[in-house]
C-alpha cells in the first residue's frame, strides 16, 4: 500500500538524490529532519461561547541557510508531520531560487483529542465551523494567541512567517501587531503577505499563480510548445493560486478548459473565461453551478490538456489516478500534489512535471522581496516586483532543468532534478560554514 506521509516522502526524495551529490553524511542526516518543531496548546472561546482547545505548531529548517521562511496554516487535518514536511520542502524551495532563507511552516488545527474527551457532541460543529465559518473575533483570537505562543523562535532575523492555506493578509496583520505590541515598536519585517498599508508588497497576492504560470510556460518552451491559442490548461484548485493562474493562461492565449475547488469542478472544452467563474464563485461560494458540464474533481483530473495545474492540497494525484492523466505537462502549485508512487508512473508515461518547489515559488520569492522591503522601508512597484520574480524563477527553471538533462540517461526527473540543485547548494554552504 503506498506510503501516502509526506515527511517520509521527502526523505526519500532528499536521499534518492543525494546519490548524485558528494554531500556529507553528517548535513545530510541533518536535511532529513527538521532542526526544530515547536507543538503549543491554546484556548479560544469559539463562537458558539464555549472555551476550545486548539493545538499549533511551528517548524523550522536548516537555518544555517538564513532565517526560516514559511506560511501558516489553518486547516483541521494538520499535524506535526505535515508541518515537517512543509517546512523542509520550504526549505528546499527557498534553496533552489537562491533566497537567503531557511524552511519553516506553521499551522494551527482544533484539538480534536480533548475535544471528544470533553464534549465529543461538539466535534461536528467544531470541525464544520474551523477555519471556513469561524468568525472574524476568533480568527483574530486564534491569530494573536498563536502569535503569542511562537513568539520565542520568531522574528526579522529568526523566522519570518506568511499566509497559507485558510490565512490571508489579516490574519498576517494581526500576527504582525501583536508581534509589535509586544517589542514595543512596528517590526513589519517580523511577517510577510500583509496588506500593503502595513507594508506589504505590491504582487504578493498574485506572486504564486504567477510562478506557476512563468514555470508553465518555460515548460512549454522547453518542450517546444509555440502556439499556445491551441494548448488546454485545465486546473484542480480555484482558490488564489489557481485563480490567478488561470486568468494569466487565459490572457497569454491558453484554452482554460476546466477548473474545480472542493466542491466540485466544471468543464467547457470551448474554453471558459476565468474572470466570469470567479464571479460566479464569488457569489454563490463555488465553480459549482458555472456554465458548463459539472465534473467532479477527480475527472478533472482525467481530463486530456496539455498543462495540468494540481492548487490543493497535498496527494491528489497517487498510484491509484496518476494512470488516468492525460496532460503533456503537470505544473504543481499546491505543495505535494504527487505521491512518489504517482511520480513514477508519470515518469514512464514521459509527462512533463514542475515540481512544487519550483512552481509555486513565486509567493515565498515575493515574501522575500517584502522582507527586503520591510527591513529598507523602500518599497517597489508592482511591475519592478513581477520583473523580478520572472528573473529569478525563469533562472530557478533553467538551473533545475540543466541537472534533469545531465542526469537524464539516469533516468532523473525534474522533481529529483530539483532537489539535487539544492542539495549541491545545501552541501555548499553548510561545508563553507562548517556546519
Amino acid at each position: 500500500m503506498e506510503n501516502l506521509n509526506p515527511k517520509y516522502n521527502i526523505q526519500q526524495l532528499i536521499i534518492n538524490a543525494s546519490k548524485y551529490v558528494d554531500i556529507h553524511s553528517r548535513r545530510l542526516m541533518k536535511l532529513l529532519e527538521p532542526e526544530r518543531l515547536l507543538r503549543v496548546r491554546m484556548v479560544v472561546e469559539t463562537d458558539d461561547g464555549i472555551p476550545t482547545p486548539f493545538l499549533g505548531y511551528r517548524g523550522q529548517y536548516a537555518t544555517w541557510m538564513g532565517p526560516a521562511k514559511g506560511g501558516i496554516r489553518f486547516h483541521c487535518e494538520t499535524d506535526e508531520d505535515e508541518v515537517s514536511f512543509l517546512c523542509m520542502a520550504m526549505g528546499h524551495k527557498c534553496n533552489i531560487n537562491r533566497l537567503p532563507f531557511g524552511g519553516g511552516k506553521g499551522g494551527v488545527k482544533p484539538n480534536f483529542e480533548l475535544i471528544r474527551m470533553l464534549y465529543p457532541e461538539r466535534e461536528k460543529y467544531i470541525r464544520d465551523s474551523f477555519p471556513k465559518k469561524i468568525s472574524p473575533k476568533v480568527r483574530e483570537d486564534i491569530s494573536r494567541k498563536y502569535e503569542e505562543k511562537i513568539r520565542l523562535i520568531i522574528g526579522p532575523d529568526q523566522d519570518i512567517p506568511a499566509p497559507d492555506v485558510y490565512t490571508d493578509g489579516q490574519v498576517m496583520a494581526w500576527i504582525m501587531d501583536n508581534y509589535s505590541r509586544a517589542k514595543g515598536y512596528t517590526v513589519p519585517a517580523v511577517i510577510t503577505g500583509k496588506p500593503v498599508i502595513l507594508g506589504g508588497s505590491l504582487g504578493r497576492d498574485k506572486a504564486t499563480g504567477r510562478g506557476t504560470f512563468i514555470t508553465a510556460l518555460e515548460a512549454c518552451k522547453y518542450l517546444g510548445v509555440r502556439d499556445f491559442e491551441k494548448e488546454r490548461v485545465a486546473i484542480q484548485g480555484f482558490g488564489n493560486a489557481g485563480s490567478v493562474a488561470a486568468k494569466l493562461f487565459h490572457e497569454a492565449g491558453f484554452v482554460v478548459i476546466a477548473v474545480s475547488d472542493s466542491r466540485g469542478g466544471v468543464h467547457n472544452a470551448k474554453g471558459l473565461d476565468p474572470v466570469l467563474v470567479e464571479q460566479h464563485k464569488i457569489k454563490t461560494g463555488s465553480v459549482v453551478g458555472f456554465e458548463g458540464d459539472q465534473i467532479s474533481n477527480e475527472e478533472l483530473l482525467s481530463l486530456p490538456c496539455t498543462v495540468l495545474v494540481p492548487a490543493a492540497l497535498e496527494n491528489s494525484i497517487t498510484e491509484n489516478n496518476a494512470s488516468d492523466i492525460c496532460a503533456r505537462i503537470i505544473a504543481e502549485a499546491a505543495n505535494g500534489p504527487t505521491t512518489a508512487a504517482a511520480d513514477k508512473i508519470l515518469f514512464q508515461k514521459d509527462i512533463f512535471i514542475v515540481p512544487d518547489i519550483l512552481a509555486n515559488a513565486g509567493g515565498v520569492i515575493v515574501s522575500y522581496f517584502e522582507w527586503v522591503q520591510g527591513r529598507e522601508q523602500l518599497y517597489w512597484t508592482e511591475k519592478e516586483v513581477n520583473e523580478r520574480l520572472s528573473t529569478i524563477i525563469t533562472e530557478s527553471f533553467r538551473q533545475v532543468v540543466e541537472r534533469h538533462d545531465k542526469y537524464k540517461k539516469y533516468k532523473v526527473d525534474m522533481r529529483t532534478a530539483a532537489y539535487i540543485y539544492s542539495l549541491e547548494r545545501f552541501e555548499e554552504a553548510g561545508r563553507l560554514r562548517g556546519c
